[in-house]
């Protein structure tokens, strides 16, 4: 077998085993800048294997998830979120006949554009930024723009419209009532993974932290949805496969139950873990950080350029800070706070 017919082969079997509904690698709308196929790979798997081989994936494993820099081996990080969502929505994917590899390219990527100290990092640097600051926005110019000195991954259309449609906030996970709803249904279905990982891990990991016991959380969530982390996640899973399919055609939802009891779970974790002063207060200290990191470097963007930071051409000097604040980890930007404002002793003898 030669490799310029290994991609053809895999392009075909996508034809002959997925269903009518699924987004073909072949009919890609394709990349901003055309380039020869890989001849090993179908444009989607291409895809998958520059997000996971960029630098900006590799500093998700040091990313807040829920908990500032946490000292346990078991707390989840942007990274380890991204692995689940992307399991559940390659399991879901799958049952559906949908298209694997996109809806695994479109997971991978999906959080590149979070910074440091989760969601307050990104209330920081959206009071900021000029236009403001979304993490979804931020994924976007990682992979168009700021990847590879400037040069961006190229990523074809389908993956890039999966990661902008995949945030839903605070607002419904229901695309229907949302507005934000994306053009293939693996990435649809990347927005229901999305939130079916992190109501879930961040429950986990709010129990094994203390932060709430087991015996806190309501009723009625045990009831529905099920009284451990697998059978939360098992629930929701099969609800999102059976209510997806009908008679002639798919349509990515969970059932009005489920989701109104997984919306119900988010907010309750809303006040009762991510804004709790335990966690919290921490993070009001991890924002002037950035503020005032911010402002150095406003100041002194040569000095920015010497820990790493770039200049892109056309930018300007508060977007190429942004830039660099958004992409730090946390343990990089609390060094680097360190180094610029706090005194060292003398080491001189």
């Amino acid at each position: 077998m030669s490799l310029q017919t290994i991609r053809r082969i895999i392009e075909q079997r996508e034809k002959d085993t997925l269903s009518t509904f699924a987004c073909l690698s072949v009919n890609s709308l394709g990349r901003d800048v055309e380039e020869d196929p890989c001849p090993l790979r179908t444009c989607f798997q291409h895809d998958r294997d520059r997000i996971l081989h960029c630098k900006s994936f590799r500093r998700l494993k040091h990313k807040t998830q829920v908990f500032l820099s946490p000292e346990g081996d078991h707390y989840r990080t942007r990274l380890t979120h991204t692995l689940e969502v992307s399991q559940i929505a390659r399991t879901v994917a799958r049952a559906l006949l949908l298209n694997e590899d996109l809806t695994e390219a479109i997971t991978l990527g999906h959080d590149l554009g979070h910074t440091p100290f989760g969601h307050v990092g990104e209330r920081v640097l959206n009071s900021l930024a000029d236009g403001g600051f979304h993490h979804v926005r931020q994924s976007i110019r990682v992979v168009e723009r700021l990847e590879k000195n400037g040069q961006g991954l190229n990523l074809t259309v389908e993956v890039r419209d999966g990661i902008l449609c995949h945030s839903k906030g605070t607002g419904s996970v229901d695309t229907h009532c949302s507005g934000q709803k994306a053009k293939t249904l693996e990435g649809q279905i990347v927005r229901f993974a999305d939130i079916i990982a992190y109501v879930n891990h961040d429950l986990d990991d709010a129990i094994r932290s203390g932060v709430i016991q087991c015996n806190e959380v309501p009723d009625d969530f045990l009831k529905h949805l099920g009284a451990s982390h697998s059978e939360r996640i098992n629930t929701m899973v099969w609800d999102l496969i059976l209510t997806s399919q009908h008679d002639d055609h798919l349509e990515i939802a969970l059932s009005p139950t489920v989701l109104e009891q997984t919306t119900a779970l988010r907010d309750w974790l809303f006040t009762h873990v991510y804004r709790v002063p335990s966690v919290h207060d921490d993070f009001r200290k991890a924002g002037r950080v950035l503020r005032e990191l911010f402002d150095f470097f406003m100041e002194n963007p040569q000095v920015m350029e010497g820990y790493g930071g770039v200049r892109l051409n056309d930018d300007p000097l508060s977007v190429s800070v942004i830039d660099f604040l958004a992409g730090m980890t946390d343990r990089y930007a609390m060094k680097l706070y360190q180094q610029i404002f706090l005194p060292s002793p003398w080491g001189a003898l």
